[in-house]
């Protein structure tokens, strides 16, 4: 993966599951819902003065959300940081910048 660039899409992993959770309680506040599913399906990932994942995740039957959260570098110690969202995806909806 080039600096800068987003990688190719990828299937979800327990990685990306753990950083979704992270941020759910904040999404659930902005949008003032709950999500009582809420499983990520794939991801993509940017390399920047950390990383920026961008994580499709269903979180209902046929509904999908499109995080982007950012991990900082490892020695500046900070939380994960929900960036942005879109609400209203579909499965076939291509996880791209946002």
């Amino acid at each position: 993966m080039l600096c800068g660039g987003t990688s190719a899409t990828k299937p979800a992993t327990d990685e990306t599951q753990r950083i979704a959770d992270a941020v759910k309680a904040e999404l659930e506040e902005k949008e003032n819902r709950k999500f009582s599913t809420f499983k990520t399906v794939e991801f993509k990932s940017q390399m920047v003065a950390g990383i920026n994942y961008f994580i499709k995740v269903l979180v209902g039957e046929e509904e999908f959300v499109h995080l982007r959260v950012f991990q900082s570098l490892p020695h500046e110690n900070k939380p994960l940081q929900l960036s942005s969202y879109q609400t209203n995806k579909a499965k076939t909806d291509e996880l791209a910048y946002f």
